[in-house]
């Protein structure tokens, strides 16, 4: 019995939120596992109605559970970052989700902006640093409002983080057993010492521990012309948590769009909780319009279930949604699928029946 607390967010969100339960349900009923939820209202509305943005019990109640599903963060009425800082950033820290983990994976049928480009080529991984880097906060402000001004923002990278980080990302270009190619993605021509220690630490660790895996480092800049050039040339990037967020986003556009982009925060530890949802945000101006399509919220479940060990459910699901993208939709685009968003969730069961 896995236990799931679900946090549906704010616009969107709750839309294909429900989809995916719609698919889990059915999988869950195919394949025999068992699974119960709880559901947390945790997003903008709540801010504004009561002030809060976390309740400090939170992040212990979570921790009880074997996964997290969510849906989007982000309200237009409530200041960009405090949601996201107080939901988003404080439960991937607390929970210790030190792994954002990003599949960047065309399948077929779905428009890719690459000329030339198809299913075999755009198919690999990135696996991000997610509580260190740029995003602890550290830094400040000097004579904030003054013509003095001076503002300070602080990448912390520390020594036990860059390995986990690595030794993450060296075990799943392992497991994955594909080009068994890892590369480090970095910029140790300006920032000198953060990437000093990320580079140092990426071939100490791999010619003592993983001398099958193949290593290559690029410049978070190269990185993202390879990504539309030769994005073939990837097997596993492993990276920091900023240019991780930004080469992911990236990687959404050349995998047919966010529309299709599931991502996982993963605490790999023993008892750790791991959060999963798509990662194309809260779409305000489609709420409740049933355009948005929730293939990556329901690619996120795909991703839970993989989480869980539910490897044959996982399998399944990801045929189901092969099927559906390859021969029903017409666009990733909201608006554009040729159905509703409860009707891809539909397309998508009835696929299920017979995978």
């Amino acid at each position: 019995m896995y236990k799931v607390a679900v946090i549906p967010g704010d616009g969107t969100g709750p839309e294909v939120v429900a989809e995916g339960l719609k698919v889990l349900k059915s999988l869950g009923r195919k394949i025999g596992f068992e699974y119960e939820t709880e559901t947390y209202d945790f997003g903008g509305e709540r801010t504004m109605r009561t002030g809060e943005v976390l309740p400090d019990s939170a992040v212990e109640e979570l921790r009880q559970f074997d996964a997290i599903y969510l849906g989007a963060i982000g309200h237009p009425d409530v200041k960009p970052g405090i949601l996201e800082k107080g939901i988003l950033l404080r439960l991937r820290f607390e929970l210790d989700q030190y792994i954002n983990l990003r599949p960047v994976k065309l399948y077929p049928g779905v428009d890719t902006p690459l000329k030339d480009k198809g299913p075999e080529d755009i198919d690999f991984v990135v696996v991000r640093e997610n509580t260190e880097g740029l995003y602890t906060g550290s830094g400040g402000f000097l004579k904030k409002g003054n013509p003095d001004e001076v503002a300070i923002q602080t990448s912390i990278n520390t020594r036990k983080g860059v390995e986990r980080c690595l030794r993450y990302a060296f075990e799943y270009c392992r497991k994955r057993d594909r080009e068994k190619s890892l590369t480090l993605c970095g910029k140790t021509n300006v920032l000198t010492f953060a990437f000093d220690l990320w580079e140092r630490a990426f071939h100490e660790i791999g010619a003592m521990d993983y001398p099958d895996i193949h290593r290559e480092y690029a410049h978070v800049d190269a990185t993202c012309m390879w990504m539309v050039k030769n994005p073939e040339w990837f097997d596993v990037i492993v990276t920091d948590n900023m240019f991780g967020d930004i080469i992911t986003d990236l990687g959404a556009m050349i995998q047919g769009g966010m529309g299709i982009a599931a991502g996982g925060n993963i605490n790999p530890d023993p008892g750790g909780v791991s959060m999963f949802e798509p990662i194309g945000g809260s779409a305000p101006k489609y709420t409740g319009k049933g355009v948005i399509n929730p293939m990556a919220a329901i690619s996120a479940v795909q991703m839970m279930l993989e989480y869980l060990g539910e490897t044959r459910a996982s399998a399944i699901l990801e045929k189901a949604i092969v099927e559906v993208v390859r021969i029903r939709l017409k666009s990733m685009s909201a608006g554009k699928m040729g159905y509703s968003t409860s009707e891809v969730g539909d397309l998508v069961v009835e696929a299920l029946e017979r995978v």
